[in-house]
């Protein structure tokens, strides 16, 4: 291969040298490709490869030049050997130096006398020969590789042609290294916003739960991601009573934290104007099928805890049946009510009476469709196990959930209301 690139520059070993140095060759660069292509930082990769990769091909003087993202540049991102041009030093691409000339071209070089060639700029003033080689990666030049020798025509026909060999090979290892090196970057900024979206979205969750004389309202709401389309809130009405809703947006990520932002602010507004569970969620309803794009919706439950009459009035708009425990469990259905954001539709209105020691658990899916590594659900059977216990609260079937689970994380939002009437 190099003796066809360069057939004035190599002259013909004799056949037994040849298949010995292809042996050695072919041991070197398999050692060399192992160790570069483990090496998936950037700059170690680069400083491993002229501090110890390529001191074992026998060359003592190295620099790797990389394109800047100007694409006029190359800049030396790492050195070993050179006093002159140390890390950072730029030449410009087709006008400084035999790199300069070989980042132009795409063309390799070998200078068997820098002192007869004009272009050479000098790295140590013993350098008598130097090879210049571009790296290419998804045919496109993005640097070059430079040795340079002390002796004139120091690089002997079998280094010549395993250099280039080894250059290919670093060519590979900085793109691989430069993906990841992106991958994490971008994978550090994601995470930098998902955190400032959760933080956020946590300050939209209720910081205090209301204080009911006769009553115990408790809520809680674990993401299975960093923010997550699951809400609930308590919203302070006239009378002393209370709106409670808990809503539950398609989809997960960020695209559901502002959709679930915006149904809460839509909830609070028209809260403030009537209070009945059915009219607000009719409200919301016509705002989001206007707003939300097709295949999106939110479900989600309304209810009204007036202290004074002891009673639960709420509507429900495609979300999971309230559990109701007086003694025994059951579930409060409703027989109308789609998810918001679909269709123009009606919604019922139930009213439930809360002697004492009975309660009322309003939840999202998460918590029933929780899987173990089986691939069991949780299921209403085991929350209606749960919320038998009188001391019942998010944290204690939350905690159950876990325990079910063994391990295996949530795949979706688990939230939950817990009233209690003591």
């Amino acid at each position: 291969m190099a003796a066809s690139l360069f057939p004035d520059f190599i002259p013909a070993p004799k056949p037994k040298q040849h298949r010995m140095g292809k042996v050695r060759a072919l041991r070197l660069l398999n050692q060399a490709a192992q160790r570069i292509n483990s090496i998936l930082d950037l700059e170690t990769l680069l400083d491993a490869i002229v501090n110890d990769v390529v001191l074992k091909f026998g060359c003592r003087e190295t620099s790797i030049l990389l394109i800047d993202p100007s694409g006029e540049d190359l800049v030396v991102a790492a050195t070993h050997g050179c006093s002159v041009h140390g890390k950072g030093r730029h030449f410009k691409i087709g006008k400084e130096g035999l790199v300069g000339q070989a980042a132009a071209t795409g063309r390799s070089s070998y200078t068997p006398d820098v002192s007869k060639e004009p272009r050479y700029i000098a790295c140590n003033v013993n350098v008598r020969s130097e090879l210049d080689i571009p790296l290419y990666a998804q045919g496109r030049v993005i640097g070059v590789f430079t040795a340079s020798h002390p002796d004139l025509d120091g690089f002997p026909p079998e280094q010549f042609e395993v250099l280039h060999e080894l250059a290919a090979h670093i060519a590979v290892a900085v793109e691989n290294a430069r993906r990841f090196q992106q991958e994490r970057v971008d994978r550090e900024q994601l995470h930098t916003r998902e955190q400032e979206a959760r933080f956020i979205q946590q300050a939209l969750f209720p910081r205090t739960a209301p204080f009911l004389a006769g009553f115990k309202v408790l809520g809680s709401c674990v993401p299975a991601d960093a923010v997550g389309g699951d809400w609930y809130d308590y919203i302070p009405l006239t009378g002393g009573r209370w709106g409670l809703v808990l809503g539950d947006v398609c989809g997960k990520g960020v695209a559901a934290a502002l959709t679930m932002s915006a149904a809460r602010a839509l909830v609070r507004s028209f809260t403030d104007n009537d209070n009945s569970p059915a009219a607000v969620l009719a409200r919301v309803n016509r705002v989001l099928m206007d707003d939300l794009p097709a295949g999106k919706f939110v479900t989600m439950v309304f209810a009204v805890l007036d202290p004074a009459s002891r009673t639960l009035t709420f509507a429900n708009a495609g979300h999971p049946w309230p559990l109701f425990v007086n003694r025994g469990p059951r579930f409060l259905p409703t027989t109308s009510g789609l998810p918001l954001g679909i269709a123009e539709c009606n919604f019922d209105e139930h009213c439930v009476s809360l002697p004492n020691g009975s309660r009322v658990l309003l939840y999202s899916d998460g918590i029933t469709e929780a899987c173990n590594a089986n691939g069991a659900e949780y299921g209403i059977k085991r929350l209606c196990r749960c919320a038998a216990c009188e001391d019942v609260s998010p944290e204690t079937v939350l905690d159950d959930v876990r325990v079910f689970a063994r391990g295996v994380a949530l795949a979706d939002d688990a939230t939950m209301i817990v009233v209690r009437a003591d």
